[in-house]
């Protein structure tokens, strides 16, 4: 049996060697950071990474990935991941309001909308956009969560928060360029490191707990596109502060919620996925490795989909409530 972490020091050396060279690659040919069709290769390296290890490295396969949708059994955990921003954006604007850091000023917000842009279409393209990119942050996801995460402890707290920690690292060289607007880039590295953990648990904790990681990735989608760049529009932009105190108001709640999982235990049962009765894995038949269970055969071609089954597609839609 080899050991689970056999194929990490590879990834990590794939995953930041691709993206810091695309950084520094963009940077010297005058490329903006800021641009997403620049930052896309950047973001499928830890995605390329994990697909490297797994097929070629140590061809171990992509059995415990959770690559199944689950539809069905993990359909509250797909609400939670694409509403839940919504609602922390909410909480960050009230704590900002309370604490006398930010004053709503509704007419402006309308305006920086534009009068070819009505704020009902506006709201629903905001909504609708973490749906529309949840292929775009599987270039992350099925590298930190899918595989990362489940390599590197087997303890799902240690696994997540050395995660955490690896997941920061791989972003700091974008505190220097313009992807962010930081006055103080130091300071900003600190408010984003302190930001990513409660992000990293509850990514985790809804992976683990759903066994997909199509969850996780709506998720990161909701994060980035409702949560950083509402967050951005109304404290930075209208509000005028500095991204570090958008970045803290944003953490209050956050935390709260990272606290939540973390105290309750819930990430280290989540370490089980919610299947349904008499299922053991997140492919969906038994005998087959779900997630945080390596598979010890080589990878055999098919294996992707070979366990598939009803349930993970959404057509059975029997769930097993939550302890």
């Amino acid at each position: 049996m080899r050991p689970r972490t056999a194929g990490v020091p590879v990834f990590l050396l794939l995953a930041f060697g691709l993206a810091w060279g695309g950084i520094f690659g963009a940077q010297a040919l005058g490329l903006s950071l800021a641009n997403p069709l620049v930052q896309l290769p950047i973001a499928f390296t830890p995605a390329i990474a994990a697909v490297i290890v797994r097929a070629f490295i140590t061809r171990e396969g992509f059995r415990d990935a959770g690559l199944a949708p689950r539809l069905g059994p993990a359909r509250r955990y797909y609400l939670l991941a694409w509403l839940g921003p919504v609602l922390v954006l909410g909480a960050a604007v009230a704590l900002g309001v309370v604490t006398g850091l930010y004053r709503p000023d509704l007419a402006a917000l309308r305006g920086s909308l534009g009068t070819e842009f009505p704020v009902p279409a506006a709201l629903l393209l905001f909504l609708g956009l973490p749906l529309l990119l949840v292929p775009v942050f599987w270039g992350e996801e099925f590298g930190w969560r899918s595989y990362l995460q489940q390599r590197i402890s087997r303890r799902p707290v240690t696994a997540t928060l050395i995660t955490a920690v690896v997941w920061m690292v791989w972003h700091y060289p974008l505190v220097f360029t313009d992807y962010v607007d930081y006055a103080d880039p130091l300071l900003g590295i600190v408010t984003w490191t302190l930001l990513v953990f409660p992000v990293a648990i509850i990514l985790a904790w809804l992976f683990l707990r759903s066994g997909s990681v199509w969850v996780a990735c709506l998720a990161h989608a909701g994060n980035n596109m409702i949560l950083g760049v509402g967050a951005y529009a109304l404290f930075v932009e209208d509000g005028g502060l500095d991204s570090s105190i958008s970045d803290l108001l944003t953490l209050a709640p956050m935390a709260a919620i990272a606290l939540w999982i973390l105290l309750t235990g819930r990430l280290t049962a989540a370490s089980t996925p919610d299947l349904p009765t008499g299922r053991s894995a997140v492919v969906g038949r038994p005998g087959v490795a779900g997630v945080g269970d390596l598979p010890d055969e080589p990878f055999q071609p098919g294996d992707v989909v070979a366990g598939l089954g009803r349930d993970e597609l959404g057509l059975d839609h029997e769930d097993r409530r939550e302890p």
